[in-house]
């Protein structure tokens, strides 16, 4: 059993930002750190006081983590980057919001004595002695410091406080992971309540020194305990009063804590092989729980679910019979083809799921290069004359203004070349597009055809609206690129009769053929250094290559197209983490601990581009590795350089590490390996949420007008199966019949609205414990060893007749209508699961 947390970050736009250009405007970008460990960063919008973002990440996170913050930065091509302010958000503020937080949030200054991380390692004791106790204070080490200087380091030394005595350790040149092991004793004096505080510094030739974080201890409670010793995190001082805060804009967010505490295996089977069950029967299904989980689930949360339910079936080779129940389900109820898949039903968002679960990496290989090449020619692109912008064109001292013909005349040529590109590299990629989807179409086409078989109907919803009237031009200006659209309506409908076009012998070739391989997970650009000897290790000592990461092993090449060369066997991997910016000056650099082939522990740095990237490659490591054996738990930021490890100044090339590692810590992706317990548990929880709902919905739909009549108990009571699930063949109970208890069997829980007096002298259960005024059961309860024997005295409310509990048989011979149960109130259950109304 695992806590597993995740926050859902949603950046959208920001509003009355301060100008921090001398042109009066800014270059807004926001990076989120968690625990001020950068793990995202945000475009750039040029120019705007008022930057719109709408990104969204979804962050796997420990369940210890503290704080998400947000800082707006303004982007400076010349100088280092200005900070305009920030947002924090601490986790007990997201937890008092279940729904997450929404809304915006004011930009707070940026207090340097604020922007403090890292923890202390700490030994406190009372000695007892003759005359006097005294309080001993031992600093041991500290671990992921705040960077203070501009080499990425700092030079701390920690200052211990109390009853107006002050010592100080010795100062640690260029480390964010110090070792001081230093003592200190301060006498004891009797009833005094001044708390022990020990600070943090950073050492400053020059300036003034900055602070690193504080820890403060209550000396009465460590006298109680006498002794006390581990990591503390490190405090931001605030005990200044803050200054007057000026204008500095708000942040639009939406941000979502879920924890989920995951199960081992066995326990979701059950619910898996259930969920299996009703995909498999499809339609012929008489629980219809797929049709009951769409009606129960909330438009808010319906695109959550259909992404889990889709990833779970995925995982279970039903993702292609899952779909298709929901086309059956949807096109069921569907009168007019045209509004096929027009609302926001489960099934129009479980195919836009699996489309980006399954077809991402096909559009990304298909349509990558070219939406590449447009960013990198960076042309200058307008058709709408209203918002031409003129530019001197022309060599130096040739330059003229280009007329607004000219301008419309090359936008409309740039255009027309991508958009023909983009549609002749579609229509050529039925053969690189996954098995699994198109089957799926293949299914899809079929059901609608059954469905609407009709001419007119033949061509659903026209593909998007492609028929020849619909696709003209809404506005004049987009005239010029008709020609190309009507050129690309032709390509597509020709790319989706091939798309479909595939046989049951040749889906299951292609699936074959693709689980021999090893699918790829991450592959691009990166810088790779290995440290050999004691040379110093400078970024220009990096070398570009091609690197591709798939299940089995992080390879490169030197080129995309040339042989691949395996550099790390995914087995193999111990840790992925972060390298500390002053090793290679560079903050964008990981480090891949691995064990050679004979056993050796290694090493490989990688340059990344930038922040986004890094983290990119660090989850994607991280997550085809989370379960090898032999996972490190702590690490060295740093390098061996020289005779020392540069992060702590440890000797010992072996030693163990000098800070945590974060392997839980990664970005979600579309193409993330799929975690079927955590999607167990997301679909178990969401079933918990709607658990009267869906109670309520089986009633509906298992009543039908086949029903047959009340029966008549003695004295007249009215008798009927109990609700579900106990009189429909589940917790051990048969559909008809009264059950063969055996020995030693649990009885179900009876539902909290119903009472049952005991009989007197008898040998089964007390039912009295299941109590009408507590609201609900206690807990099952055993039946006692046989002999059991008749109840000559049972009895329930307003019915005086004996009733006996071993000849029920007659109650059970005609089904009665369950839409009773929402009518008649429950008024006694017995253990043979019959029950009594008024």
């Amino acid at each position: 059993m695992a806590k597993r947390s995740s926050l859902f970050i949603r950046i959208v736009e920001g509003k009355n930002l301060p100008a921090k250009d001398i042109t009066g405007s800014s270059d807004p970008y926001c990076i989120v750190k968690v625990d001020h460990e950068p793990i995202i960063r945000t475009a750039t919008v040029w120019k705007t006081l008022c930057p719109f973002w709408g990104e969204e990440y979804q962050v796997h996170l420990l369940p210890t983590f503290h704080s998400v913050a947000f800082y707006v930065m303004d982007e400076d091509a010349l100088s280092r980057d200005d900070v305009i302010g920030k947002v924090c958000l601490t986790r007990d503020t997201l937890a008092t919001h279940p729904k997450g937080f929404s809304g915006w949030a004011h930009l707070t200054e940026v207090d340097p004595d604020e922007e403090v991380q890292g923890e202390i390692h700490l030994r406190l004791e009372v000695v007892l002695g003759t005359r006097a106790c005294r309080l001993r204070c031992s600093v041991l080490e500290a671990r992921d410091l705040a960077p203070k200087d501009r080499n990425g380091a700092s030079d701390p030394f920690v200052r211990v406080r109390y009853n107006g005595r002050t010592q100080e350790t010795s100062i640690v040149k260029k480390s964010r992971y110090p070792r001081w092991n230093e003592t200190f004793e301060f006498e004891l004096e009797e009833g005094a309540a001044e708390a022990l505080c020990v600070e943090a510094w950073d050492w400053d030739l020059v300036s003034r020194n900055d602070f690193l974080g504080k820890v403060v201890f209550n000396v009465q409670r460590l006298r109680a305990a006498q002794q006390e010793e581990g990591w503390f995190r490190l405090q931001p001082d605030q005990s200044k009063s803050r200054r007057e805060e000026g204008n500095l804009g708000s942040l639009q967010l939406e941000v979502r804590l879920r924890d989920e505490m995951v199960l081992p295996s066995g326990c979701y089977q059950p619910l898996v092989q259930l969920l299996c069950h009703e995909v498999k029967l499809g339609t012929q299904s008489p629980g219809q729980l797929i049709l009951l989980i769409e009606e129960t689930t909330s438009t808010e949360c319906r695109q959550d679910v259909a992404t889990t339910l889709l990833k779970l079936f995925l995982g279970q080779g039903l993702a292609k019979d899952f779909l298709d129940l929901l086309f059956q389900l949807e096109l069921g109820r569907t009168s007019e083809a045209n509004t096929l898949f027009r609302s926001n039903s489960l099934a129009s968002k479980s195919m836009e799921s699996f489309l980006k679960v399954a077809g991402m990496r096909y559009l990304h290989g298909v349509l990558g290069p070219i939406i590449d090449r447009v960013f990198e020619e960076k042309k200058y692109v307008e058709l709408d004359p209203s918002k031409v912008e003129v530019k001197d064109v022309g060599c130096s001292g040739l330059h003229r203004p280009q007329t607004e013909a000219e301008v419309l005349e090359q936008s409309a040529q740039t255009l027309r070349a991508h958009l023909g590109a983009l549609l002749s590299s579609l229509s050529r990629s039925v053969r690189a597009c996954p098995a699994v989807v198109r089957a799926t179409f293949r299914q899809l086409f079929r059901r609608v055809r059954e469905r609407f078989p009709s001419a007119q109907d033949e061509a659903v919803q026209n593909v998007g609206n492609m028929d020849t009237p619909a696709s003209r031009a809404k506005e004049a200006w987009m005239e010029p690129l008709q020609p190309t659209v009507r050129q690309g309506v032709a390509q597509l409908k020709d790319f989706i009769t091939k798309l479909v076009d595939i046989q049951e012998k040749e889906e299951l070739d292609l699936q074959r053929a693709l689980s021999l391989q090893a699918p790829l997970v991450k592959e691009g650009p990166l810088f790779i250094h290995r440290t050999k000897g004691k040379g110093p290790l400078m970024s220009s000592s990096f070398k570009k290559l091609h690197f591709s990461l798939t299940t089995e092993a992080l390879s490169f090449a030197k080129t995309p197209s040339s042989k691949k060369s395996t550099l790390i066997k995914l087995a193999h991997i111990r840790a992925a983490e972060k390298v500390e910016e002053k090793s290679f000056g560079s903050s964008h650099v990981m480090q891949v601990i691995y064990t050679d082939d004979a056993g050796r522990s290694q090493t490989a740095y990688l340059q990344c581009k930038c922040v986004n990237e890094l983290n990119q490659w660090l989850s994607a490591l991280r997550k085809v590795s989370i379960n090898n054996t032999g996972l490190l738990g702590s690490y060295h930021p740093g390098v061996f350089r020289g005779d020392k490890w540069s992060c702590c100044h440890q000797r010992d090339k072996t030693d163990l590490g000098c800070d945590k590692t974060r392997s839980r810590v990664t970005l979600q992706e579309w193409n993330d390996p799929l975690d079927h317990d955590l999607e167990a548990q997301l679909i178990y929880r969401h079933l918990l949420g709607v658990e009267a709902t869906l109670r309520e919905k089986h009633r509906q739909l298992s009543a039908g007008p086949e029903a047959g009549p009340v029966l008549t108990g003695p004295g007249g009571g009215r008798c009927f199966p109990p609700e579900p699930p106990f009189g429909d063949g589940g917790w051990g109970l048969p559909p008809r019949g009264p059950p063969a208890f055996q020995t030693g069997a649990t009885l179900p829980a009876l539902p909290s609205s119903c009472i049952c007096l005991q009989p007197p002298r008898t040998q089964w259960p007390s039912c009295s414990r299941y109590c009408r005024t507590s609201g609900r059961p206690i807990g099952p309860a055993q039946l006692a060893p046989p002999p059991w024997s008749p109840a000559t005295s049972w009895s329930c409310r307003h019915e005086a007749a004996p009733h006996n509990m071993l000849s029920p048989a007659r109650c059970w011979e005609t089904p009665v209508h369950s839409q009773l149960f929402t009518s008649v109130p429950l008024v006694g259950v017995h253990g043979l699961g019959l029950s009594w109304a008024e």
